[in-house]
Order: C-alpha cells, then sequence, then structure tokens
C-alpha cells in the first residue's frame, strides 16, 4: 500500500501597516500576513502542524518573524481610505 503525503504552507494576509523599518530606516509599507503549515495525505490537507506571522517591508523586504498579538493588534488599526 502506497501513502502519499507531505506539508504544505498555506499563506493569508492580514493587513498592511505603515511605520519605519528597523532594517533600511524608510518609512513604508508593511505587509502582516499568516503562514500555516498543514499536514497532507493524498493532497488533501489534514490539520496545522504549525502556525506563524511575519512582517515584511515593502521597501527592502525584510522580513520578520512577530507574535500573534503584534499580527492581531495590527488587524485592529484603521484602514484610512474607505
Amino acid at each position: 500500500m502506497v501513502f502519499i503525503f507531505g506539508f504544505r504552507v498555506y499563506s493569508q494576509w492580514l493587513a498592511t501597516v505603515a511605520y519605519v523599518c528597523e532594517n533600511c530606516g524608510q518609512h513604508a509599507a508593511h505587509s502582516v500576513t499568516k503562514r500555516v503549515r498543514r499536514f497532507t495525505l493524498f493532497f488533501l490537507p489534514l490539520f496545522p502542524v504549525s502556525t506563524r506571522y511575519e512582517d515584511q517591508c515593502s521597501f527592502c523586504g525584510r522580513v520578520l518573524r512577530i507574535p500573534r498579538e503584534r499580527a492581531e493588534s495590527a488587524m485592529r488599526q484603521p484602514v484610512w481610505g474607505r
């Protein structure tokens, strides 16, 4: 019997915030994303193995892992222009 199993990463955009980047020093937009790694069996996602939150600078491209609380606070910030 052959089992086809593996892992797949799913990304979900959460928010965009603007502040001064610690890496490049530019005031730029930062994209906050949630990345969930799931165990798959026969290409069907079954259960999450790990979850992490990332912040990416739109100016220099630096990606930083952030805690869940910081990602959730970014989602609660008001969005201008709506």
